[in-house]
């Protein structure tokens, strides 16, 4: 296993376990199956166990196998606080002090506020007192490093990057995801400041397994005998300003092919081939698209707040992808529910945009048409309830 520094030097794994996807038997985790993957990957070398609040069983999963097999000190936990349902610190405590108890033990190496979108979701954790808070547990060690996950547009993500001295975060970042949502903006921006990054979504939740069979030829008739999982692993590691990769292993042939992946890729050692291989790989995936946006943002900002790149992104996502809801929810996730949204029925036809754009896409045209097809009547419904739920 190869290992990469956190901001104090410690040793973590480039192969991170995403424990969200524990193979279920019935309602419940297969408890067996995820102590012997979780097992074999700490005995090669893995080290670094993902987990949240919200991920159902599992959680507690992870605690019983590191109790049962006196391995608590052999690795680094991380999971989250969903800051979106927390509403008081009374709250806070208890959710935290309820994660402990799960997971068997009296602190945690990671700890992220889970999946913030919107700046104004950090300044209302502000205003509960939430600086203090880490301070005090930081200072009774029952929370080693702080950190944030981040699903939403690049500003967002390094305006909240900028406004506390984060120990890590995590990001969704992918080789399809290379300019959507934090992007290698945001990765390269982390770096600068040596805060580590925790890479989510590798794969797309295995979207970038499942590719067209165009794809899948291209890549069988490539000299390196990768497989498609382990060019997308790859890609990752081989930028430097990457920490950890997680992957949510749920087979033994998936623990140990991505544990021998991650124990020979090197940052850099991609070569022009290799990138000229993603390159065709992300074309033909992208065959389906619905606008040529390239996502360079020259159309941004819009003066009112219209989202089009990240609207364009999720639109040519529906059809990349065999379930177009999947990304319908990225969509509603990623910019329905900020606390300022990007809708394009915000749009007022000004065509400032298109002045600009290199593509020379009719921009208004198109948002139109992205919009009736992210935004069916259900979903509408959806998003407003939701807004509602958790935008305070």
């Amino acid at each position: 296993m190869l290992y990469r520094k956190d901001k104090y030097q410690n040793e973590i794994s480039q192969l991170g376990y995403g424990c969200m996807r524990f193979t279920k038997k019935g309602a419940s985790i297969d408890y067996e199956k995820a102590e012997s993957e979780v097992l074999y990957a700490i005995k090669n070398g893995v080290n670094y166990f993902d987990t949240a609040y919200v991920y159902m069983g599992i959680e507690e999963t992870l605690g019983k196998i590191l109790a049962n097999n006196k391995l608590r000190e052999k690795v680094y936990i991380a999971t989250k606080l969903p800051q979106y349902i927390t509403r008081s610190m009374d709250a806070v405590n208890k959710i935290f002090a309820e994660e402990l108890r799960r997971l068997q033990t009296d602190y945690i190496d990671y700890y992220l506020f889970h999946m913030f979108t919107d700046y104004s979701e950090w300044e209302r954790l502000e205003s509960l007192g939430i600086r203090q808070w880490i301070e005090d547990h930081k200072k009774d060690s029952s929370i080693k490093n702080i950190g944030f996950s981040y699903h939403g547009e690049r500003e967002m993500f390094l305006k909240i990057l900028n406004a506390y001295d984060w120990d890590f975060c995590q990001i969704q970042y992918n080789y399809l995801d290379e300019y959507s949502q934090a992007g290698k903006t945001g990765l390269k921006a982390a770096a600068e400041k040596g805060i580590p990054v925790i890479i989510m979504e590798p794969l797309r939740g295995g979207r970038l397994v499942n590719i067209p069979d165009k794809a899948k030829k291209k890549i069988a008739e490539n000299d390196r005998g990768y497989s498609p999982a382990e060019w997308g692993l790859r890609w990752l590691w081989n930028q430097p300003e990457v920490t950890c990769v997680l992957s949510g292993m749920n087979s033994a042939d998936m623990v140990k092919e991505n544990i021998r992946a991650a124990s020979e890729a090197e940052a850099g050692s991609f070569t022009k081939a290799d990138f000229a291989l993603i390159e065709d790989v992300k074309q033909i995936i992208r065959e389906k698209e619905k606008v040529g946006c390239t996502g360079c943002r020259y159309c941004m900002p819009c003066p009112k707040g219209v989202d089009i790149p990240g609207t364009f992104y999720y639109y040519n996502l529906m059809y990349m992808e065999a379930k177009k809801y999947k990304s319908r929810f990225e969509f509603a996730q990623n910019i329905g529910i900020r606390k300022t949204p990007g809708f394009a029925t915000q749009c007022i036809g000004c065509g400032k945009c298109e002045q600009h754009c290199p593509q020379k896409i009719n921009i208004r045209e198109k948002l139109v048409e992205a919009d009736r097809k992210l935004r069916p009547l259900p979903y509408k419904i959806g998003i407003n309830v939701a807004r509602k739920f958790m935008i305070k």
